[in-house]
């Protein structure tokens, strides 16, 4: 029997996140959460009474992260047998009961839909119900999971968020509709609303979060019209005290003409976006089920550029897809020479359960490395010369934070670039001037103006 606790103490609880920014914003929902239920948040593993992992399934590699996470907690818990130990999200999702049977030392597995019966979950496990297993999606009419709202820090400068959760696309190579499920769309008021509130509490940056993010399609039920993101960004730019906005991720084939021309019209959107190609070759795409064509990405980047000529870009690119041959790398290779992103986010690919591409012959993953290598060594030099190019150049600079450097301020521009500089940390949460002196391939150094 676990010995019941008095409400006077409270329980701590420690949330490890794997992952996405998705994920870390599902773990604010989760302290907000159980903050009202008496829980308070803990820095350090060894102070909790519940141990919850926050999890990620996109690849293999953090699966494997979790796993040895749950092996380093579960000595914890011979210490204090009345530890409760849960693993949540993608990869709770999509392994559901055999996790008990992987790791004993679990109590509770969760996806990410069940994140609003939490308490209740937690509430029986302390009175001594045996391991629970809740993975299953939310019904078509209930959208508790979108509609929690994170406590937002009052030194808090940018906010996440979500608008949408789920995907309708079903690349061959990615879990996430198997684990996220469909898309299903926010109330685009109680999106303003919450942008509303972030911004009154002193909040400068909102970034707006969903999977597929250029898919949200949200019905208005009194006037009928359907709210594509383009009218959401028109809406929440209007926002009183916001400064800078943007959203993650989009999916190419949605960013059509009437998106694309909020840049360089919305004040507060930022010149910059994230755009996944995942491969340069056609023969690729076709078999990832992208739906679009290298020469079709062309055209988004030059519609991009067209209205913001100075835009910032970024992507995601899979290496080693089952059936890559030299010529297919070779063209992924020459997109990036074309188009060269500020920033790219490269993976060899890992198959996983449930999509098509795992069941197909798979590139050596020898080849797959060296071909990743390659790519990341010439991105690095595009990123370093696109950097040394801002040097002597004025940014708008919103500080985020302390440095790691002591005595320096850490803060980002408007094409998400960041930036160190010397400066007082009362500055921090506040937009100003910053000359680059320095351009590294990751980074910026400037001096206050």
């Amino acid at each position: 029997m676990r010995e019941s606790e008095t409400k006077e103490k409270q329980r701590g609880v420690y949330v490890h996140t794997f992952g996405c920014q998705m994920n870390v914003h599902d773990s604010q929902k989760i302290l907000t959460l159980l903050s009202k239920e008496g829980y308070a948040p803990v820095k350090q593993p060894e102070d909790a009474d519940v141990i919850l992992l926050n999890t990620c399934s996109v690849r293999e590699k953090p699966e494997q992260k979790v796993m040895s996470a749950v092996g380093r907690y579960a000595q914890l818990k011979r210490k204090n047998p009345e530890l409760l130990i849960g693993i949540g999200g993608c990869f709770a999702r999509q392994e559901g009961p055999k996790l008990l049977k992987r790791a004993p030392v679990l109590d509770l597995v969760f996806g990410p839909d069940n994140i609003p019966e939490l308490p209740q979950m937690l509430g029986k496990l302390h009175e001594e119900t045996s391991s629970l297993v809740d993975i299953d999606f939310d019904p078509a009419e209930d959208v508790r999971f979108l509609d929690i709202a994170p406590q937002v820090l009052d030194s808090s400068t940018s906010a996440m968020v979500t608008i949408m959760k789920g995907c309708d696309k079903y690349c061959s190579f990615c879990i996430v509709p198997y684990v996220r499920g469909r898309e299903r769309y926010r109330s685009g008021h109680e999106i303003i609303e919450e942008a509303r509130k972030l911004c009154k509490s002193g909040v400068r940056e909102v970034l707006l979060l969903g999977q597929s993010v250029t898919s949200y399609a949200w019905q208005d039920e009194e006037t009928g019209e359907v709210w594509k993101l383009s009218t959401l960004l028109k809406e929440i730019d209007k926002v009183e005290g916001l400064d800078r906005l943007r959203f993650t991720s989009p999916y190419p084939r949605d960013f059509t003409p009437d998106l694309v021309n909020c840049f360089g019209a919305l004040p507060t959107l930022c010149e910059y976006v994230h755009l996944p190609f995942q491969s340069g070759s056609n023969q690729i795409l076709y078999r990832m089920n992208r739906r679009h064509t290298r020469e079709q990405y062309f055209e988004w980047v030059d519609a991009l550029r067209e209205r913001v000529p100075e835009i910032a870009l970024s992507a995601d690119v899979i290496v080693g897809f089952p059936g890559e041959t030299d010529a297919d790398f070779d063209d992924t290779m020459d997109l990036i020479e074309r188009v060269r992103f500020d920033g790219l986010f490269s993976f060899m690919y890992s198959p996983r359960p449930y999509t098509p591409a795992a069941r197909k012959a798979q590139v050596d993953e020898r080849v797959s490395h060296t071909r990743l290598l390659k790519l990341q060594e010439r991105q690095r030099e595009i990123m370093l010369e696109k950097n040394e190019a801002l040097v002597d150049s004025i940014q708008e600079v919103l500080i985020e934070g302390l440095s790691k450097k002591d005595g320096e301020l850490r803060g980002r521009t408007r094409g998400n670039k960041v930036v160190n500089f010397v400066g007082d940390p009362n500055l921090i949460g506040e937009l100003v001037t910053v000359k680059i002196l320095n351009g590294y391939a990751h980074s910026l150094r400037g001096e206050l103006v």
